[in-house]
């Protein structure tokens, strides 16, 4: 079976791009509504807003598995896209490099508020699909990373949707 190398799906926000792009654009919050994700360290110490090439370490558990991944900003469009690619995985340091996976958020003013999108794309071109199902069932429980991540992204959404929309308003 070929594998599907992306996944992505929307909800909608009852608050502004900027809102929606300021939160989701701060890879330290991330862990708020990731049901993966701990949070990210930044490479520079600096949190004045995402620009293209700033690097993180994201921190990331399943289970009672923990891994720390190496990632850089591709992509900070104010108030409509924010895109990292993840580079390097290891477990306390991300040491072993290779392309991994892009994750991309997109905003949209829509409805009274802002359509928020969040795609997973698997960068893993370049290996084998028999060693790629294997190794995904393995680190999934039994699933394609396709449909994990799928699944990941409802749940990110939903949980961004309900902290978002019960945050106090921004002064």
């Amino acid at each position: 079976m070929p594998r599907t190398f992306s996944v992505s799906d929307s909800i909608l926000i009852d608050v502004s791009p900027a809102t929606a792009y300021l939160r989701v654009s701060d890879p330290v919050d991330m862990g708020n509504w990731s049901p993966e994700n701990l949070g990210a360290t930044l490479r520079d110490g600096r949190r004045e807003g995402a620009y293209v090439g700033m690097a993180f370490d994201g921190h990331n558990k399943r289970g009672a598995f923990r891994w720390t991944t190496r990632c850089t900003v591709t992509a900070a469009d104010q108030d409509r896209l924010f895109r990292f690619r993840v580079h390097s995985i290891g477990f306390k340091r991300p040491r072993l490099p290779g392309p991994i996976a892009t994750w991309e958020y997109r905003f949209e003013a829509a409805e009274g508020g802002t359509r928020v999108t969040e795609t997973w794309t698997d960068d893993r071109r370049s290996w084998p699909d028999p060693v790629a199902h294997a190794f995904d069932r393995v680190a999934t429980r039994g699933h394609t990373f396709a449909d994990f991540q799928r699944r990941n992204i409802r749940t990110t959404l939903r949980n961004l949707k309900a902290a978002l929309e019960t945050a106090p308003p921004a002064r």
